[in-house]
């Protein structure tokens, strides 16, 4: 948490929430608790696919899909009502043209529609009325869980 921000609100109780702990931190520990849950079924194309299409190799992590899963589901909690167009935007970055001028481009959108499906079938996101997607409280209850460990640890 940054010391200078002091408009965050305080659980009640002394809990913890995502927004209490550092966010790389959480990721990392989120995507394991999601790897060693086994629940999440990879995708056939896992080991090939680019994330986007600014992106020239798949990415070298073994665990990369967990660790998007993971932020996915982080990016969700703390923006209620994203869709898979938002979560194309935000992982988007800047494609190298060569001797032409660079360009924004969007991330795919197949890898972010079968994260979040994934996440829904675990019960940590569901569908909005109006589109987008928003946390479960079983979802909630489970990122906060993982954001108490995150600080304990660190205070160890």
């Amino acid at each position: 948490a940054n010391p200078h921000v002091s408009f965050r609100r305080k659980m009640p109780f002394g809990g913890v929430t995502v927004k209490d702990v550092d966010s790389h931190e959480f990721v990392k520990a989120f995507a394991q608790w999601l790897k060693k849950g086994g629940k999440i079924k990879l995708p056939d194309y896992v080991d090939y696919i680019k994330t986007g299409k600014q992106k020239e190799l798949a990415p070298y992590d073994r665990d990369w899909y967990f660790v998007r899963a993971a932020s996915v589901a982080r990016h969700i909690y703390l923006r209620q009502g994203v869709g898979i167009g938002g979560l194309r935007k935000i992982y988007g970055g800047r494609k190298n043209n060569g001797t032409t001028p660079s360009h924004y481009v969007k991330a795919y959108g197949s890898v972010h529609r079968h994260i979040v499906q994934q996440l829904e079938k675990l019960k940590l996101v569901e569908k909005l009325e109006n589109g987008g997607r928003k946390m479960t409280s079983q979802g909630q209850r489970d990122l906060d869980r993982i954001a108490g460990q995150v600080l304990t640890a660190k205070k160890e």
